[in-house]
């Protein structure tokens, strides 16, 4: 190879409404720094249009999965997910993304890392960031990973195969409790909050309670600085006292709208990543809100009542609607949430990095360059 750039292997893979460049771990530095500076490199952080990366210019395609062999009997493969920050040179690895969780069970199958079996192939994935296992099913006929099919999602344009998956136990994903401050509902700046950990912490705030009717459009709820000047105060306060001291420097936890169904759902939804609202909805969050509904005393079952779990629970989102079934062996068990997401395979290949080989992070890739 001419260049004087360094590459790295990658696929770039949309997985639900998500996408970014999926690695194996062997390929990027062992070393957390070393490999964050990579990311960032590559994503092209820091600007507002990543005009110098494979970043999209926005937090949904400013994501990366790092996937290895299984560290845990439990499993088959790791997953750890980085969000890069678009406007910063900063990589969090604190929160989960289920949607790009979705491409990992058939970017696993097809490096090798599973094998595949006729008809479909479940794939038990640790998640290294909340220490969580989900299990994901892909159709696999005659041993080949299928992505063409008839099931569509809302914020994903087409249609594709369904890629099932199961959270085995999400409560506690960051602080080891599902009501990390010990109460199903508090006072945060004068409103009624929810401070919930499950599969992501989040902070879920009655819409109502801050002037909105609650099926506000993504543009309208950014253009409005006040509003997310508030809601990021009531964010970094109820992560203090979820026990996320450096919550300000962090993705987590979500601010979540809710407010009542206008569509024929359960609840009507607007999630922020933090200071930007989903043009649909975040896995994660969606199964920490259904399992709020669930949950009594929290800002979700106040606005819903009572609801059977034998239902599932309907999310209407900025671009349509996402559906969440809820499953409790017992009454004293863990629930279990299911989702259906969809996955593509769009580019694979090599991305080249800026960094110099001697800035102490050659090393780690110089014989794949």
């Amino acid at each position: 190879m001419s260049s004087d750039l360094l590459s790295v292997p990658c696929v770039l893979m949309r997985g639900g409404t998500s996408k970014g460049p999926f690695f194996l771990a062997e390929d990027l530095p062992a070393d957390p720094a070393l490999r964050d500076a990579l990311l960032i490199d590559v994503m092209g952080a820091g600007h507002p249009l990543q005009i110098d990366g494979i970043g999209g210019g926005n937090p949904l395609s400013s994501k990366v999965a790092i996937v290895d062999r299984a560290s845990r009997a439990d499993a088959d493969v790791d997953y750890l997910f980085a969000q890069v920050r678009v406007d910063q040179r900063v990589v969090d690895t604190t929160p989960n993304c289920g949607n790009m969780l979705a491409a990992v069970a058939p970017f696993a199958i097809e490096a090798g890392l599973v094998a595949a079996r006729h008809p479909q192939t479940q794939v038990r994935i640790h998640n290294v960031n909340t220490g969580k296992v989900v299990i994901a099913t892909v159709q696999t006929p005659d041993g080949r990973v299928k992505y063409r099919g008839d099931t569509a999602i809302a914020g994903a344009p087409g249609t594709g195969s369904p890629i099932p998956l199961t959270f085995l136990d999400a409560a506690g994903a960051r602080t080891g409790r599902l009501l990390p401050t010990g109460r199903a509902s508090e006072r945060i700046d004068g409103i009624e909050v929810s401070c919930i950990d499950c599969a992501i912490p989040m902070v879920l705030l009655p819409a109502q309670a801050l002037g909105l009717r609650g099926d506000e459009a993504p543009a309208q709820l950014d253009a409005d600085a006040a509003l997310l000047q508030r809601l990021e105060k009531i964010r970094i306060e109820a992560g203090h006292r979820m026990g996320i001291a450096d919550a300000a420097e962090r993705v987590i936890p979500k601010p979540v709208l809710l407010s009542p169904p206008m569509h024929g759902g359960t609840l009507q939804v607007r999630y922020f990543m933090p200071q930007r609202c989903h043009g649909a909805l975040a896995i994660t969050g969606a199964v920490g809100i259904a399992t709020a509904c669930a949950t009594e005393g929290t800002v979700a079952r106040s606005i819903l009542g009572e609801h059977d779990l034998a239902k599932p629970i309907r999310l209407e989102h900025p671009s349509g609607t996402l559906e969440v079934r809820l499953e409790r062996a017992a009454a004293d068990d863990a629930i279990v949430a299911s989702v259906v997401r969809t996955a593509r395979r769009l580019l694979e290949g090599r991305v080249f990095t800026s960094l110099l080989p001697g800035s102490g992070t050659a090393s780690a890739w110089t014989s794949a360059a």
